[in-house]
């Protein structure tokens, strides 16, 4: 990689520079092999990994079934994004762009298939009736968040994340770029929570639930290891809802979730059923394969 890079008048596909995910990363869509979806016992099927996108699903139906919306039972399959499980035909099948999570709801004739995060969130919400007000008012200022968080985190993951962390050259000028528009948007967030204990005003919804794992993560140092470059620690206001949605149990439960990181106590590759948490984790699991 050249420090003077001319691009050409027609770009052409470097294998070879592609950085941290150069095995999984291609200019084309579609799949790259046949392989089916397994399928559970319950309606809902996810099929997931423990990124941020894929907490904001597993924390929606753990915290739908805290409140005792037995519907929202679900299997939630691991699909290993790094060995390239999501260009399998049957994840094609339910998200042609490839990117977790995925959702498919047997519940419906024929079952329907939901992809992109926020919209999983919007249609968990608006099928069971929780986290999302029906008040238009309140309503559409829980969407505007949603919305917000949807346009932003490419910048704080695809961005600054990826120059910060992964990019195979640390390029200045890409660096400064993102993180001033990360600071940009953690102060924007702070100052809307100095005036409100949740994004949307009084009540916790889906536009916490899909926040909290990118920029909760990022307010506690999680992400990337930048929070001393970013100086989270500024940050008062979005540091105390980060605090507060952390202790919530289905929130706790949510980010084990198809989890492959952190201490294998904290994982759980697969969930059937609720009584996996205690029994199936990846310390368990590997304590008795030993």
């Amino acid at each position: 990689m050249s420090d003077n890079y001319q691009p050409p008048k027609v770009w052409t596909w470097d294998q070879s520079g592609g950085g941290a995910f150069a095995n999984i990363n291609r200019p084309v869509s579609g799949a790259t092999h046949e392989k089916a979806l397994p399928t559970g016992k319950h309606p809902l099927q996810l099929y997931s990994l423990g990124t941020p996108n894929g907490q904001k699903v597993t924390i929606m139906l753990e915290e739908l079934l805290a409140k005792g919306v037995s519907e929202a039972e679900y299997d939630a399959w691991l699909i290993r994004i790094g060995e390239g499980d999501q260009f399998s035909s049957g994840f094609v099948e339910v998200n042609p762009n490839s990117k977790i999570p995925a959702l498919r709801d047997h519940s419906t004739t024929p079952p329907t298939r939901v992809f992109e995060s926020g919209n999983i969130l919007l249609y968990l919400a608006e099928k069971f009736g929780h986290f999302l007000p029906r008040d238009l008012a309140a309503r559409t200022e829980t969407l505007n968040w949603l919305f917000w968080l949807q346009g932003s985190a490419p910048f704080l993951g695809g961005g600054f994340g990826h120059f910060y962390s992964y990019a195979p050259v640390k390029i200045e000028y890409a660096i400064n770029r993102f993180t001033m528009e990360a600071k940009r948007q953690l102060d924007v967030l702070d100052r809307r929570l100095a005036e409100s204990e949740y994004l949307a005003g009084d009540n916790y919804t889906i536009a916490d639930i899909a926040v909290w794992p990118w920029y909760g993560g990022m307010a506690k140092g999680l992400l990337y290891d930048g929070g001393e470059f970013l100086q989270v620690e500024d940050y008062k206001n979005l540091r105390r809802w980060t605090d507060q949605i952390a202790e919530r149990p289905a929130v706790k439960r949510g980010r084990m979730v198809n989890r492959v990181m952190g201490d294998p106590e904290s994982q759980l590759h697969e969930r059937h059923d609720a009584s996996d948490f205690e029994t199936r984790t990846q310390d368990k699991v590997l304590a008795a394969e030993a």
